[in-house]
């Protein structure tokens, strides 16, 4: 009994008391441990942890901040901190430390909040190491041995910009995806970024088909006044996916939305009944990183040409549903050529009855057989192609 009783208590102190997240710093700190740690996404698991803490609103938007923020520029943030450790951190201490570099080099947070508040959310352990690197980090002159680190992207990602656009004008656009994404809230409270709410005012008609159409944006958009009030099949893939579709549509009170959990290869529609079919397709999303802060770390140099064989496939699968007259509006929230002008090239042999429509409102650029929308101030990078089917 006596020797019960010890392992119990044994047991009880060897379990680890998990902090309690209070501040803003200690659910950012939490947040980047577990982005970094166990590779959760970076949007879903913020909004996720908001949700459920008693943060108010200022306190909400300096979380959001910091995680994507220090997450988007990570690579620039530890080589400042690496100057002055010997080995690489643990990740408790890496996600302190880059929380703690980017308020004082990216944020300009006065250096006794930034390194004092960030001490206080480490864990007790990690406490003087963080504290001293973050000190030193005050006192050093911020240099980098080569701009991919500056700009804190992925060196073949670097290369890849420079190599399509040039050196000012790819340097401007990745610095463009390193400022926080822009807020902008629709007539009907809808949180919905300028560049998609331009993609979803290309679709006319009266019946459309929305094939990727999860979190909804695009698909409560065309529903709605704004996009001619058009009734709209909304379709995805994963059930969680187009409950998020069907959630959004009553939020806003739209009966004209039905969300169906189907592979957009393959909908369960009869053919030629659709007026436009809207393929937002599955993309690299490298028009888009400052709104995903860990795209960039994410995706690989394999996987444009993946995901450009997957866009054909789904363009190729609208074309059945669409009626003769009818359009295809193709859109990737992306800006290379892989994903724009290659996949036109593709769908120009192997759909010869989809005819590139050559029309599009101020604002777009044109771009192989469609247009796009370069990532500045304002706007998402975006790319488009219209299609008319023909007999």
């Amino acid at each position: 009994m006596t020797n019960g009783n010890n392992k119990t208590t044994k047991s009880n102190k060897s379990k680890k008391t998990k902090k309690a997240l209070t501040t803003a710093r200690d659910i950012a700190l939490e947040a980047v441990i577990r982005i970094e740690r166990d590779g959760a996404y970076a949007n879903l698991l913020l909004q996720q942890m908001l949700a459920n803490s008693p943060l108010e609103a200022r306190d909400r938007g300096f979380v959001t901040e910091l995680v994507y923020g220090s997450t988007r520029m990570k690579r620039a943030c530890d080589y400042l901190a690496d100057r002055f450790i010997a080995d690489p951190p643990p990740v408790e201490a890496r996600a302190a430390l880059r929380l703690g570099v980017y308020q004082l080099v990216f944020l300009g947070t006065p250096p006794h909040a930034a390194v004092n508040d960030t001490v206080e959310a480490t864990p007790h352990k990690f406490r003087g190491l963080v504290n001293a690197v973050l000190r030193k980090v005050i006192d050093a002159p911020v240099s980098y041995p080569t701009d991919a680190i500056a700009l804190s992207y992925p060196d073949w990602l670097f290369d890849l910009f420079i190599a399509q656009f040039g050196d000012d004008k790819g340097r401007a656009l990745m610095a463009a995806m390193n400022e926080p994404a822009e807020v902008i809230e629709r007539d009907d409270g809808y949180r919905q970024d300028r560049s998609s709410q331009m993609v979803a005012a290309l679709v006319s008609g009266d019946l459309v088909a929305d094939i990727c159409a999860a979190p909804g944006g695009k698909s409560t958009y065309i529903a709605g006044e704004s996009g001619g009030g058009a009734m709209v099949a909304a379709s995805d893939r994963r059930l969680s996916r187009a409950r998020l579709v069907s959630n959004n549509s009553e939020r806003l009170g739209l009966d004209n939305v039905t969300s169906v959990v189907a592979d957009g290869r393959q909908l369960p529609y009869r053919p030629a009944s659709f007026d436009t079919v809207l393929v937002d397709a599955p993309c690299t999303g490298l028009g888009a990183l400052r709104r995903r802060a860990d795209a960039r770390w994410r995706i690989g140099e394999e996987d444009a040409a993946r995901l450009s064989s997957l866009q054909v496939e789904l363009v190729l699968a609208a074309r059945d549903l669409v009626k003769d007259g009818g359009e295809i509006i193709y859109s990737v929230c992306t800006i290379t050529d892989a994903e724009s002008i290659d996949v036109g090239d593709q769908l120009a042999k192997l759909a010869p009855d989809l005819k590139p429509i050559d029309d599009f409102p101020d604002g777009w650029e044109r771009y192989g057989a469609g247009a796009r929308l370069l990532p500045d101030a304002t706007n998402d990078g975006m790319a488009v192609i219209r299609y008319r089917k023909t007999k």
